[in-house]
């Protein structure tokens, strides 16, 4: 598989808003988010389609997912984390956790929202701290 952007954010070669990791996940948010808090949850092993990931890295990134999941709906008080797996993106498994209050929230063909440097980084930081 060829190199992606998300490989390159695992290496540290391209920075991210980390949220969290584990030695198998990493947890950032998304550069072009729905929602503020809107994340991404990647295994660190590059695999393109989620359902080819092995069991036991399926199993360790939703259940780290899971716990990023509580830690975005703490941050941004909202009614439910909404979840998707598209993945037709970027060739790199992926979970969408959006912060979601009315549905709306969950349309990828929104406008995207631009936050400055400064409040990525915050939201980063206060979902983090909200992670059990």
């Amino acid at each position: 598989m060829s190199e992606t952007v998300f490989s390159k954010i695992v290496a540290g070669i391209v920075p991210c808003y980390k949220i969290a990791e584990t030695d198998n996940c990493l947890a950032f948010l998304d550069i072009s988010p729905l929602e503020k808090g809107h994340t991404i949850v990647i295994p660190k092993l590059a695999v393109d389609y989620i359902f080819d990931i092995n069991d036991n890295l399926y199993t360790d990134l939703f259940l780290f997912a899971k716990k990023v999941a509580a830690g975005v709906k703490k941050y941004s008080n909202c009614k439910k984390v909404g979840i998707a797996v598209v993945g037709l993106e970027i060739p790199h498994a992926h979970i969408h956790l959006i912060p979601l209050n009315s549905g709306f929230e969950f349309d990828f063909k929104r406008p995207k929202l631009k936050l400055t440097p400064e409040e990525f980084a915050e939201i980063a930081q206060l979902i983090a701290k909200n992670i059990d």
